[in-house]
């Protein structure tokens, strides 16, 4: 079996931004909010492009008239004495006056504008952030409920942590750029036509010079940006299998330490993030190059324009307005330059990202709701029949796991399955179930082909009670409610009583209202399994499913339980796997199974009396299986 990092070699890599488009059905609910941001945008914008015209009235009419009014005495030669000499006074003064007023009404407006556009601007990032915060809820909502209802067979192949990280480190990569980032994106795109214009417009021959450079920019950025794609999408793989590996040693952290191998799952855990930590470096060491090569270009080209600038002003070509103006457009170009250099490995590592996540979305269920499903009679009457039944698993094409198999279950008949490890037992459950389809044969429940109905309709006949007990981290009520979630608290009590849980739960700190830990880490094994009984009780289907229901229990429990399951059993359906005989003794048939087929169908006695396999299993059970 293939190592993750061997598996993630072979991992499509991302070759374009096509994947962001899959962000579009996610942006569309919110079309409202998204002409709000492109409208603050574009006036946020428009306010700060104004900025400089502003800055150069200001300067050309304020400083410069300052110093045409200093000036004027000394412009008339010599002086003209008297009178003559008080009037010109008089009127510099006068002048004086009012280029100062000039000057405080100019900064006034610049300081309105100024205070404008920080409010417009303010109101377009938290416009962008809210976009962004509930695109990726509804990505994270998303791509979760579609992950829930996939079937077993994408779980034999896609590890769990894999899954966790796409929903976790994938999706803030998303966020980083569907929110406050795209919004600097866009402003960048905005400002960086219409300030070129702008540049054009103060000076067309420095702009000229600001044109050849371009090519020294985008250069580096579409050459070395299909590099930073791949590493990110590599960096996102090694992300996942770090992930992978912790939250399987987590889940099983009990036995990782009764076989003290907590230094062997360390060193591998480190090997993992070593790997994620070397595959970043060379990410961020390729990106490190490009925003030097492109900063470089992009400041040393406004360097030597600023230069050319100066000397234009010396040459009384342009004005110092007009240079302050060209100043100011000239950075507002490397400043949005640098954004879209900088966000554009943003926008390549949440490519890579979407594409991961666009791969769970496409990723289709090979048992699936039929177009037009056959609806179930009501009421359930819990009558199974398997017709010439073969199945293999997916990942074990070559064995059979069920072959020809052929048995019709009467409504409110009890059978039960067994025979050694192997024999197919579970697997008749996971068809029933209709985890898988069968590669040949059907399975009909109430006179319905389980293929042609909604698995989601046939499967809340079922009540399934498994070998691995299944307890979720929360209060022992929620668990118990999860059979049937419109239950009221008094048939949730019911349940627990019929399933002799009520003592227990009423002993913990806070009764029904405990929480039972992660996996139930607060209940013992049968206090586990008695939960789960209790919620196949609650769930009150016409059809039952037992697996090894009473197996962690001990002899007195086990005694209560079976009274309960005796009652439960009334009137339904029920099949039973057990590998304790003792569990199976009042079933009506008894099924004996072995590498995928049916051995021999009877009661206990007959079957002790003809059936060799049977007769072994009693035998290893009871000693002497006639004498039960």
């Amino acid at each position: 079996m293939p190592s993750p990092e061997e598996e993630a070699k072979f991992r499509p890599k991302g070759r374009s931004l096509r994947p962001l488009m899959a962000l579009i059905p996610f942006i569309k609910p919110y079309r409202g909010m998204v002409v709000a941001a492109i409208v603050t945008l574009l006036i946020a914008s428009a306010l700060m492009l104004s900025l400089p015209l502003v800055g150069r009235l200001v300067i050309d009419n304020s400083f410069g008239g300052s110093n045409v009014a200093t000036a004027a005495p000394a412009m008339i030669p010599g002086g003209m004495g008297g009178a003559a000499d008080g009037a010109v006074a008089s009127a510099s003064g006068r002048l004086q006056s009012l280029l100062s007023g000039s000057l405080n009404a100019g900064f006034s407006l610049f300081a309105g504008v100024l205070i404008l556009f920080c409010a417009v601007a303010a109101l377009r990032l938290f416009l962008m952030a809210w976009i962004g915060e509930r695109v990726i809820a509804d990505v994270r909502d998303r791509v979760y409920s579609h992950v829930i209802r996939m079937d077993p067979a994408f779980f034999e192949v896609t590890r769990t942590g894999e899954v966790l990280s796409r929903l976790t480190a994938d999706t803030t990569l998303i966020q980083s750029i569907a929110g406050v980032n795209f919004s600097m994106v866009l402003r960048s795109l905005v400002q960086l036509p219409f300030a070129l214009a702008l540049l054009a417009w103060t000076n067309i021959k420095l702009v000229g010079v600001i044109l050849l450079f371009i090519p020294a920019v985008m250069a580096p950025v579409l050459i070395i940006g299909r590099k930073v794609r791949t590493l990110s999408r590599a960096s996102q793989d090694r992300i996942a299998d770090t992930s992978a590996l912790a939250s399987e040693s987590l889940n099983a952290v009990q036995i990782v330490q009764a076989f003290t191998a907590e230094p062997v799952l360390s060193r591998r855990y480190k090997d993992a993030v070593e790997s994620s930590f070397d595959t970043a470096i060379v990410r961020t060491r390729v990106r490190s190059i490009m925003t030097f090569i492109t900063f470089v270009a992009v400041f040393g080209g406004i360097t030597f324009v600023v230069w050319v600038g100066a000397r234009s002003v010396q040459s009384g070509d342009m004005t110092y307005g007009e240079l302050v103006q060209f100043l100011l457009y000239a950075l507002f170009v490397a400043t949005s330059a640098s954004v879209l250099i900088e966000m554009w490995g943003e926008v390549q590592r949440a490519a890579g990202a979407m594409e991961r996540m666009v791969e769970i979305l496409d990723a289709r269920p090979a048992v699936a709701k039929p177009a037009d499903p056959v609806p179930m009679p009501e009421p359930g009457r819990g009558h199974i029949r398997f017709d010439n039944v073969s199945f293999n698993y997916p990942s074990r094409p070559d064995t059979k796991a069920l072959a020809d198999f052929m048995l019709e279950i009467k409504p409110g008949e009890r059978v039960a399955f067994v025979g050694p490890s192997g024999a197919g037992k579970s697997t008749a459950f996971q068809l029933l179930l209709r985890f898988y389809d069968p590669q040949a044969g059907r399975i009909v429940i109430d006179g319905v082909n389980i293929a042609q109905t909604d698995p989601e309709a046939l499967r809340t006949r079922i009540g399934l009670v498994p070998q691995e007990t299944v307890i979720f981290g929360d209060t022992a009520r929620a668990n118990i409610r999860f059979g049937r979630p419109s239950a009221s608290d008094a048939e949730v009590e019911s349940a627990a009583r019929d399933a002799v849980a009520e003592g227990f739960i009423r002993e913990l700190p806070q009764g029904y209202d405990t929480y039972l830990g992660e996996r139930g880490t607060r209940l013992s094994g049968g206090q586990r399994q008695r939960i789960a009984i209790a919620r196949a009780i609650l769930r009150n289907p016409p059809i039952l499913l037992l697996d090894e229901a009473t197996s962690a229990l001990d002899s007195e429990n086990e005694r209560l339980l079976q009274e309960a399951l005796d009652h439960l059993m009334a009137n339904r359906t029920t099949i039973i796997i057990a590998h304790r005989l003792a569990t199976v003794l009042k079933a009506d048939r008894i099924v004996v199974m072995d590498r995928g087929r049916i051995v021999d169908v009877g009661t206990h006695e007959q079957l002790v009396a003809r059936d060799p396999l049977y007769a072994r299993l009693a035998e290893l059970q009871f000693g002497d299986g006639r004498n039960v």
